[in-house]
């Protein structure tokens, strides 16, 4: 009998599930923060319908009874124990900067290139989006918590999207609207009311263009069932984990509840 599935699930609510706890960590998982430029890179995939690889998820309740976390931000008050239904052996690093980048309102916990702390939000840059698909990396960016691009060594504002007002001005698109957008959108609208602009209309190609990626993206899940034995899954996380620091199967027998 298998004792693996394996099947394409819709992004957008493998997000869903991590958000309410039906998806969870397996406390075994080391804390991980992926840098800006993987994030970038992620989401320049998923917009050109790139495969990012397979989730791999462990149905939860089974001999393997491993203790369990909400993914990094997740309320743990909404997520508590008695939702959980799946754990992630494979695929944490991409699933949680998805859910801080595309649902969370606060911005991004995450790297340099020299594993200096950041704080982020991103964005993309319609016009440039509209251009094709080769200039997706270029378009999609990041800026800091208070949304203001700088340079000249911080004295001059090269791009300011500290206020939806400003995003309608500049024509960035906020990553962290892409599953909901009805507000944006009828901010934007407004702003071509108010001052004779046009640019709702390339905003509708942007949408049916790049948000509708994001919105139909399948991922592919091998999930193992429950059936499987906690040594079994010790040793499968085992061969997949290739982010951070390796632990020992005796290791993860140590976090079995």
């Amino acid at each position: 009998m298998s004792t693996f599935d394996s099947t394409k699930t819709r992004l957008e609510t493998l997000l869903k599930d991590i958000i309410t706890g039906e998806i969870q960590l397996p406390d075994f998982q080391r804390g991980w923060v992926w840098d800006d430029e993987h994030i970038r890179s992620l989401l320049v995939s998923i917009a050109r319908s790139f495969p990012v690889g397979a989730i791999m998820l462990l149905e939860a309740g089974g001999d393997a009874k491993f203790k369990a976390r909400p993914v990094e931000g997740v309320d743990p008050t909404q997520a508590t124990l008695d939702k959980l239904k799946k754990l992630i052996l494979d695929g944490q690093q991409r699933l949680t900067s998805l859910t801080q980048v595309l649902i969370f309102r606060e911005p991004v916990q995450t790297r340099d290139h020299k594993k200096k702390l950041l704080q982020r939000y991103y964005y993309i840059d319609i016009e440039m989006a509209l251009l094709g698909q080769e200039y997706y990396e270029n378009a999609i960016i990041s800026i800091d918590a208070d949304r203001i691009q700088r340079e000249n060594f911080g004295r001059d504002i090269k791009l300011d999207l500290s206020t939806p007002e400003k995003e309608y001005e500049n024509f960035f698109f906020p990553c962290n609207q892409i599953f909901n957008s009805d507000s944006w959108e009828e901010g934007l609208n407004n702003y071509d009311s108010n001052h004779g602009s046009k640019k709702f209309s390339r905003y509708m190609k942007f949408r049916t263009q790049v948000i509708k990626e994001f919105r139909f993206y399948d991922l592919p899940i091998i999930e193992l069932n429950r059936d499987n034995k906690k040594e079994a899954v010790c040793l499968v996380f085992e061969k997949v984990n290739t982010g951070g620091e390796a632990l020992t199967v005796f290791e993860l027998v140590r976090f079995v509840a």
